[in-house]
């Protein structure tokens, strides 16, 4: 069984998977030390996996002047890499999509690119779109890799599992 197998085995059969926090510093930017950091602080706690680029780290990182929706998700990738190597243990690796479906497509294939497992897509800023649009929209991102989720985005969409 590969490691992708083996993530989503752990998937099914339940575990943690907290939303990773963004790590900025006084001014703002980035912080990738304080990121991998935080990173490695959640993994030793014994989390069977983490969230990046939803909740708390999906806002802003994917405008182009900021540039940081592939650092972050790199960087996660890279601990969660070494933490397998040192441990032996599986960790569900999970990666926010939004956007019209073109966007939450790309993001999703960049997210695969980097080894991780799922995306947990979400619906936000698509209130013009119909819920058959948004299924459309599900389907299309969940061609890209498995979609595990649809956040709530007005509290009146159900959310839909699609691995």
């Amino acid at each position: 069984m590969g490691r992708h197998e083996e993530a989503l085995k752990i998937l099914h059969g339940g575990t943690v998977i907290p939303a990773i926090p963004l790590v900025l510093d006084e001014n703002r930017k980035f912080n990738e030390a304080g990121q991998r950091t935080l990173i490695r602080y959640y993994l030793d706690a014994g989390v069977g996996g983490l969230a990046v680029a939803v909740h708390t780290t999906q806002f802003e990182i994917r405008k182009p002047e900021v540039g940081l929706f592939e650092p972050v998700l790199r960087v996660t990738k890279e601990e969660m890499d070494a933490y397998e190597a040192r441990t032996g243990k599986t960790l569900v690796r999970v990666a926010g999509a939004c956007g019209e479906a073109e966007q939450a497509c790309a993001e999703a294939r960049t997210a695969k690119a980097l080894g991780f497992d799922a995306v947990l897509l979400s619906p936000g800023g698509l209130a013009h779109r119909t819920e058959e649009e948004l299924v459309e929209r599900t389907h299309a991102v969940a061609a890209e890799m498995p979609v595990i989720g649809v956040l709530l985005a007005d509290g009146l969409r159900r959310a839909a599992a699609v691995v």
